[in-house]
């Protein structure tokens, strides 16, 4: 928990708060890059909140059911509760790579052509690392191997 909290507490460079990026300017430029770097935070910040909300509500809920379908009932809740947990903890670490990737200089570009994602893409999924082409790919490649 501690490596989260001296990354959320850096220190920001001031971007005003109705930014968007535009292709009208340098890509990743430095305003980008915080842009990013904020949304990928605040994001981050939110999946840690639910975490620990997630976390006292299990703890607080120790419901013994002596009716074996409201007792099935709510295992089932929990553990779908648990699954979307466990999603969340791997987004925070693809989040965690994201930022990284903005310390590096990386962040913005497809892994596999080292070409610009895009900032409509990257602004609706700022963990992309693959462009929409690259991405593409990708999925097809994966559909036909799941065929096979």
């Amino acid at each position: 928990m501690q490596a989260f909290a001296s990354v959320i507490e850096a220190p920001t460079r001031p971007v005003p708060e109705v930014y968007r990026p535009s292709d009208d300017e340098p890509f990743m430029n430095p305003r980008q890059l915080e842009y990013f770097r904020r949304k990928l935070l605040t994001w981050k910040d939110d999946l840690l909140r639910e975490s620990r909300e997630t976390v006292v509500l299990l703890q607080s809920v120790t419901e013994n059911h002596p009716d074996l379908a409201d007792r099935a009932s709510s295992e089932t809740d929990r553990a779908i509760e648990l699954r979307a947990r466990d999603r969340q903890r791997k987004l925070i670490s693809k989040i965690d790579a994201a930022l990284r990737r903005i310390e590096d200089g990386s962040y913005g570009y497809c892994d596999e052509t080292g070409e610009a994602i895009g900032l409509g893409r990257l602004d609706a999924r700022p963990i992309a690392t693959l462009s929409v082409e690259a991405q593409e790919r990708h999925e097809r490649r994966e559909r036909v191997h799941r065929d096979d």
